[in-house]
């Protein structure tokens, strides 16, 4: 009697794990995407819209409110609250992009080390890409050079005048739209 009630054990329990594998395999087939925490995917929003004859004008469908929009081919944001603009102006762009989508400012930093190394300011960070932190920031001395190719650095660079309009702009919680 031992041995088949042994094997009714490993036969209910056997069941249990392939279920279990089941539900969670449907569990992550049907989640919804998330890059990192505050992120939503940009399949559900509209396809933002560039005025290539403008590039300064506000890119459509980028949504609305109080908003920091980043454009990764463009290497240009934008600080707007609706459809004005506040501010825009060009950035030196990080070695590892985030994943276009709706992110919001999770952290901030007055004053640090960036991963390269460079002393900065003003750091507004909205996502994690890669293991990396992804965030906005102005060097110390001013400095916008490339960084090196070869390190994985999330640092988003604009002038010190330009962080610190995105430093009083950008409070914990606000919107950052990341578009291609």
């Amino acid at each position: 009697m031992a041995s088949s009630s042994s094997g009714i054990v490993a036969g209910l329990t056997a069941a249990a794990l392939v279920t279990v594998g089941f539900l969670a395999y449907q569990a992550s087939a049907s989640a919804p995407v998330r890059v990192s925490p505050g992120v939503t995917s940009q399949a559900d929003a509209a396809v933002p819209v560039r005025d290539k004859r403008d590039p300064k004008a506000l890119p459509a469908g980028t949504g609305g409110g109080a908003r920091v929009v980043y454009a990764l081919e463009d290497d240009r944001v934008w600080l707007a609250d609706g459809s004005r603009v506040r501010t825009t102006y060009t950035v030196t762009p990080s070695t590892v992009d985030p994943v276009p989508g709706t992110y919001t400012v999770t952290s901030r930093t007055g004053r640090t080390a960036g991963s390269d190394g460079v002393g900065i300011e003003h750091v507004v960070r909205f996502a994690v890409a890669d293991g990396v932190s992804i965030g906005f920031s102005a060097a110390v001395d001013g400095a916008r050079g490339a960084p090196d190719p070869r390190r994985r650095t999330g640092g988003i660079r604009s002038t010190r005048a330009q962080g610190d309009a995105m430093w009083d702009f950008a409070v914990i919680g606000t919107k950052v739209v990341v578009i291609p």
